[in-house]
């Protein structure tokens, strides 16, 4: 068996292709008008059409059950451009107890978001604030030999833009 998607139930599908294709930036691998799927594994699929493949099983929107995670590394961009949407934040931008910048938001179907910057960018700013590769290891739990690797991969990806 092989793992495929993640689908979320949405009330208005071009509402939520707006939402996750424009504002954050994920591109349509395919589109069946009721059945959208993006790029990196998951879909959206409107809540009444759904619903009848469910045999009209109740469903329920904002739970808080699960969240999609995504990330970048310019988390104020993403931040000002979700607050203009008028969505509901569930925190702005906080730092995780292993140092990774995050926030959460709701989609317009209550569907938790997770948007977190890069281990690459994370490790890259703790050692530019002058932390140890030993340091960073024991900040974020990531092993020394993996904070070497992000960091200088994160040197390298700099160097290209």
């Amino acid at each position: 068996m092989k793992y495929m998607s993640v689908l979320i139930v949405v009330d208005d599908v071009a509402k939520s292709r707006y939402f996750y294709e424009t504002i954050l930036g994920q591109k349509v691998e395919v589109d069946f008008g009721e059945n959208i799927g993006f790029v990196g594994g998951f879909a959206i699929h409107k809540k009444t059409s759904f619903n009848q493949l469910l045999k009209n099983k109740n469903i329920i929107s904002g739970s808080n059950a699960f969240e999609l995670y995504f990330e970048d590394d310019n988390l104020e961009l993403i931040e000002r451009k979700v607050k203009e949407e008028k969505v509901e934040f569930i925190h702005g931008i906080v730092e995780q107890p292993w140092k990774q910048k995050v926030m959460r938001f709701y989609d317009y179907d209550k569907n938790i978001i997770e948007v977190g910057e890069r281990l690459e960018h994370l490790t890259y700013r703790l050692s530019e604030a002058g932390n140890s590769i030993d340091e960073i290891s024991k900040l974020t739990s990531i092993p020394k030999q993996n904070v070497d690797y992000l960091i200088k991969k994160y040197m390298v990806e700099k160097q290209k833009d």
